[in-house]
C-alpha cells in the first residue's frame, strides 16, 4: 500500500519535472521555479503555499509552473510531518529554550514558542530545501534537454536570481 502510494507520487513528480524540462524556459527559470517551490511549500501555510505558488506563476512570465507543482508534489502530506518535526528541532537548536516574545498567560506563551520555533526551523530547511532543489533541477533540465537534443534559448546561469523581466 505504502510502497503503491509513493510509486503514484514519484511518477507525478517525474510527470511535472519532464513537463518543465520540455517547456520554453530556460534551465535557470525551471531551476528557480522549482526551487522558490520547495522553499514556499516548505512553509507552515497550511494549505496556502499552493495558491501562493499560482499567483506567482500567473503574475511572473519566467515562472515554470510545472516545476513548481512538481515541487509542491514532491513535499507532500506524507513528507510534511518530517519536514515539520526538523523544523520544530532546528528552531529549538537555534534558539534554544529562550522565546522571542512572551506574554503572561502559560498556554499562550506554549503556543507562541512553538510557532517561533517551527517558524524559524522551516526557513532554515526552506533555505536548505531552495539550494538543493535548484542545483538538483538545474543539472537535470540541462542533462534532459542535452540528451533529446533540445535547446531552450540561453541556460546560463549569470541570469539574475530573480529574472523579472524574461528575455524573448
Amino acid at each position: 500500500m505504502l510502497r503503491e502510494r509513493v510509486a503514484v507520487y514519484r511518477d507525478r513528480v517525474r510527470r511535472e519535472l519532464t513537463a518543465a524540462f520540455r517547456a520554453d524556459h530556460t534551465a535557470h527559470e525551471v531551476a528557480i521555479s522549482f526551487a522558490i517551490g520547495l522553499f514556499v511549500t516548505s512553509m507552515p501555510t497550511g494549505g496556502l503555499s499552493l495558491g501562493a505558488l499560482a499567483v506567482l506563476a500567473y503574475w511572473q512570465s519566467w515562472a515554470s509552473k510545472a516545476a513548481m507543482f512538481a515541487a509542491a508534489i514532491l513535499l507532500n502530506p506524507l513528507v510534511k510531518p518530517a519536514v515539520y518535526l526538523g523544523s520544530y528541532r532546528l528552531g529549538t537548536a537555534f534558539l534554544g529554550s529562550d522565546q522571542l516574545v512572551t506574554l503572561e498567560h502559560e498556554t499562550a506563551d506554549t503556543a507562541i514558542e512553538l510557532v517561533q520555533f517551527l517558524l524559524v526551523g522551516n526557513v532554515v530547511i526552506g533555505a536548505i530545501l531552495f539550494a538543493i532543489g535548484y542545483l538538483i533541477a538545474f543539472h537535470l533540465t540541462r542533462s534532459y534537454r542535452r540528451r533529446e537534443g533540445t535547446t531552450v534559448r540561453s541556460s546560463v546561469v549569470s541570469v539574475s536570481l530573480f529574472p523579472f523581466n524574461r528575455r524573448k
